[in-house]
């Protein structure tokens, strides 16, 4: 059994001022996002100009912020923070939503396709590449943060949350090794080739809901919320499983429009 090692969530302490591994994750997964979209678009025929790439970023951020933390509220959280509103702003205890998260950067995408005079799908096909390494940044924020524990299990490398407790799977590095860097593997291998219109942006719905449908068996369920049916099934699991026949229709959508 192992040990968590018990990181202080504040990587940075000035004083008035505290700046939190949960922010620098974020901030770690905004530049790999605006890196990688630099390199491919120096590519030959790029969708778009390294310029460019700055203002995509931008409009991604502040999707994934508020989408982050409003689909938080709604999905997760709603009674508690209208007991206490001022929390809503709290995004460095946590409380971040993928699934809101996606929502609001397919809003910002939405309108960055329209400043940038671009179909939506060829928008989401040249971003979905550059998330997952910012989830597996996401996922071990959570990791140091000591939240989003799995379940009680007896595996070589279960880990206790402190000496004392139950040891636990460490579901949040299975999400940051699927959802993250298999995932991110998977799309960028995909991606070098050129690829119908919403093919990858297919690949990534179906893959993550894969991902992370299936380690949503390991990792507990939110205290408040608890199972939501059967004894197994999980608010993460009812948002991403649609996402699975999801990626599978745009795949076949994108794949027969290509044939004609």
């Amino acid at each position: 059994m192992l040990i968590h090692p018990n990181i202080d969530p504040v990587a940075l302490d000035l004083g008035a001022v505290k700046i939190h591994w949960y922010g620098l994750m974020y901030l770690a997964a905004f530049a790999s996002a605006w890196w990688l979209g630099s390199l491919r678009a120096r590519k030959p025929a790029a969708l778009f100009t390294p310029e460019q790439i700055s203002d995509l970023i931008f409009y991604g951020a502040i999707g994934v912020v508020a989408g982050g933390r409003l689909g938080y509220i709604l999905f997760y959280d709603l009674s508690n923070r209208l007991e206490d509103p001022i929390t809503i702003f709290y995004v460095w205890q946590g409380g971040m939503s993928f699934h809101g998260g996606l929502l609001g950067v397919l809003v910002a995408m939405l309108l960055f396709a329209r400043k940038t005079n671009t179909a939506f799908f060829k928008v989401t096909d040249f971003i979905m590449p550059l998330v997952p390494l910012g989830l597996c940044a996401g996922r071990i924020g959570n990791f140091i943060n000591g939240e989003l524990w799995g379940r009680v299990s007896d595996v070589p490398w279960a880990m206790a949350p402190r000496e004392g407790l139950a040891a636990r799977h460490p579901s949040q590095l299975y999400e940051a090794l699927l959802e993250g860097l298999v995932l991110f593997a998977i799309l960028w291998i995909y991606s070098r080739k050129p690829r119908p219109t919403m093919a990858v942006s297919g690949m990534f719905l179906l893959f993550y809901g894969l991902f992370r449908s299936f380690v949503e068996f390991f990792r507990t369920p939110d205290q408040h919320i608890g199972f939501l049916a059967f004894e197994w099934l999980t608010m993460g699991q009812l948002l991403s499983a649609p996402m699975i026949p999801g990626g599978i229709g745009l795949l076949v959508w994108a794949y027969k429009k290509s044939d004609k």
